[in-house]
């Protein structure tokens, strides 16, 4: 019995960012309901829900950067879609 790789992963439950354990090409669902809207390198961020422009983008449970503009789920978060500012952060371990 072959076991699948999946394509995704989790870090923590409170991200909204999966990522590519793998390339995945552009309409490949993704576990969660939704589908890659465009190809995405492995190791790179996909969208899990709506992130609105200024929202927190968050991997390991913290917050790793802002929407630039909306990311719908699906889409490959990169330099194109977020960016840095400052921020009060919490270094506590979740």
């Amino acid at each position: 019995m072959a076991h699948t790789k999946p394509a995704t992963i989790q870090l923590n439950s409170h991200d909204n960012v999966v990522l590519a354990l793998r390339c995945i090409p552009a309409g490949t669902p993704i576990e969660g309901g939704f589908v890659c809207c465009s190809p995405i390198p492995d190791g790179h961020k996909i969208a899990t829900r709506e992130i609105g422009r200024n929202e927190p983008v968050r991997k390991y449970g913290h917050i790793i950067g802002f929407a630039s503009r909306p990311i719908h789920p699906g889409e490959h978060i990169h330099t194109h879609n977020m960016g840095m500012k400052d921020f009060v952060r919490d270094y506590s371990l979740s």
